[in-house]
């Protein structure tokens, strides 16, 4: 590796140990860098060996994230892990590491906080603005509704 890779790897590291990053956040910044090809690829490896990289680590640090401090749904976090070209298989592995019971109580929170600042009297409008706010956040209809209902 000649001073100008070695410099590109060492900002690499840097970027990756600050927080964790996808495998397609990496390349795109390393393309901003300047770097191109065989030494693009020279880096990526080595940022996996050397475990600054790692999807499955990313995905789930970024499921838990959004979940918890964010409130978002399954299927928002599910197509913004798509966006970041994460693997069908790893983004799964991903979602499931949310416990059920507390992505349910994470919705039974989000919209008993978001009933409190409807002024809606009409019940049926009510339930429509509590379900799209969800929806808007990701979660799945079937247990909007089923929470919605209890």
């Amino acid at each position: 590796m000649n001073h100008s890779q070695t410099v590109l790897l060492a900002k690499a590291e840097h970027y990756c140990a600050y927080q964790e990053r996808s495998h397609f956040e990496v390349r795109m910044h390393l393309l901003e860098w300047g770097a191109k090809g065989d030494v693009l690829e020279e880096i990526l490896s080595l940022l996996i060996q050397h475990n600054f990289l790692n999807e499955e680590r990313f995905a789930t640090t970024y499921t838990r994230g959004k979940f918890n401090l964010k409130g978002w749904g399954k299927l928002k976090i599910k197509q913004r892990l798509k966006l970041k070209q994460i693997p069908s298989s790893i983004i799964e592995k991903a979602l499931n590491s949310i416990p059920t019971d507390e992505y349910e109580e994470k919705l039974r929170n989000i919209l008993n906080q978001k009933k409190q600042t409807i002024t809606e009297s009409n019940a049926f409008k009510n339930q429509h603005k509590l379900t799209q706010f969800a929806l808007s956040r990701g979660f799945e209809s079937s247990l909007i509704y089923q929470l919605l209902r209890e």
